[in-house]
């Protein structure tokens, strides 16, 4: 056989790029369930994974009130083996175009290594009826790396009760990047519990 003319090596296939990974379908539900565009929150978190696998999620979904204007939030945490991605999309009005409504969504992607602290503040009701191993309905997950810091600052004091000096001020630094509040009654049990998880496993794969 001769050789292939450079009309037929022209018209050879080219291999086409490999798309993404599909998201786990856990987490397709749950941005599913959420009801913020669905499609645009899914399609920007898979960008964001290229491809890695997500060993556990959060879906966050909020309702805020803007005046007299209701909008909407979803954050997705998604932890792999090697990095957190956070997605966040939300609406607001467009003042170029009319006052059109538009949804925007941001993603980051933080190395586990930068990931400083996770905090979980937990909000017991009746505290004096508390049962053992309940811990609570609500919780806020608090997670840092370094982005936002917040500096509480408060005036300083001494042991001398009689002390009227001015002994200035003493704080403290706090990284305080992204903050989620979760509520069973307002979201359901399977939502706190999923909360809890995903702080547990980032907790242990930052832990090293």
């Amino acid at each position: 056989m001769g050789p292939t003319s450079p009309h037929a090596r022209d018209a050879a296939p080219q291999a086409a790029p490999l798309a993404p990974a599909s998201l786990p379908l856990d987490l397709t539900r749950a941005i599913e369930q959420a009801g913020y565009y669905p499609a645009l929150v899914a399609d920007v978190v898979q960008a964001a994974l290229g491809g890695e696998e997500v060993v556990s999620h959060l879906v966050h979904q909020e309702t805020t009130f803007d005046h007299d204007v209701v909008r909407r939030h979803i954050t997705v945490l998604a932890l792999t083996t090697s990095r957190l991605v956070i997605a966040h999309a939300d609406d607001h009005t467009d003042e170029r175009s009319g006052h059109e409504d538009v949804a925007t969504a941001t993603t980051e992607s933080v190395p586990l290594s930068a990931v400083r602290g996770v905090m979980i503040t937990h909000v017991v009701a009746r505290p004096q009826e508390y049962q053992p191993g309940s811990l609570g309905r609500e919780i806020t997950l608090t997670l840092g790396w370094g982005a936002v810091s917040r500096i509480d600052l408060m005036p300083a004091t001494c042991a001398d009760p009689d002390c009227e000096a001015d002994h200035g001020y003493e704080g403290s630094v706090a990284s305080d990047d992204i903050s989620l509040r979760i509520s069973a009654d307002a979201e359901g049990e399977t939502a706190l519990q999923q909360a809890l998880s995903f702080a547990r496993e980032l907790s242990a794969s930052i832990g090293g």
